[in-house]
């Protein structure tokens, strides 16, 4: 998985003193595992706490077992279904439900469903220390976690 740091783009007067962000302002990047839309990171919005980037994950896709060394994170379903896990414990979940990573947590979101699944993933600090994400998916326990 690639590594991307946002905060030491450089800054526009516009980015520096925009509070809302259109469809047009939205940055979109298709990942391995998603289709992102950025809506807050700094080269959007001028921003020292928050990451909110919303993902569209299609049927068969998955973010595979990573941990966020350096931030916390929030999952909110926004339509579809997830199977979330957080370390080994693992949850289906709905439209409205969210998951919580803590630090340095273990975690993935799988869509083996026959829906496309959006969530909003909301990640702090913006400004976190590398490494801003570490692939586990292929260590154990994770790599055999789901057979």
């Amino acid at each position: 998985m690639g590594q991307r740091r946002y905060s030491a783009l450089p800054m526009s007067d516009e980015i520096a003193s925009r509070r809302f962000v259109t469809a047009a302002e939205k940055v979109d990047f298709l990942s391995p595992w998603t289709l992102e839309e950025w809506l807050c990171r700094g080269d959007i919005v001028k921003n020292e706490q928050l990451l909110m980037v919303r993902a569209n994950m299609e049927p068969g896709k998955d973010h595979p077992f990573h941990t966020h060394p350096t931030r916390e994170e929030i999952i909110y379903i926004v339509s579809g279904r997830a199977e979330q896990w957080v370390g080994k414990e693992k949850r289906i979940l709905g439209p409205g439900e969210i998951a919580f990573i803590p630090m340095g947590e273990v975690h993935g979101t799988y869509n083996p469903f026959n829906e496309r699944l959006v969530f909003l993933a909301i990640l702090s600090p913006a400004n976190a220390a590398d490494p801003a994400i570490v692939d586990v998916s292929e260590q154990e326990p994770w790599k055999s976690l789901r057979d």
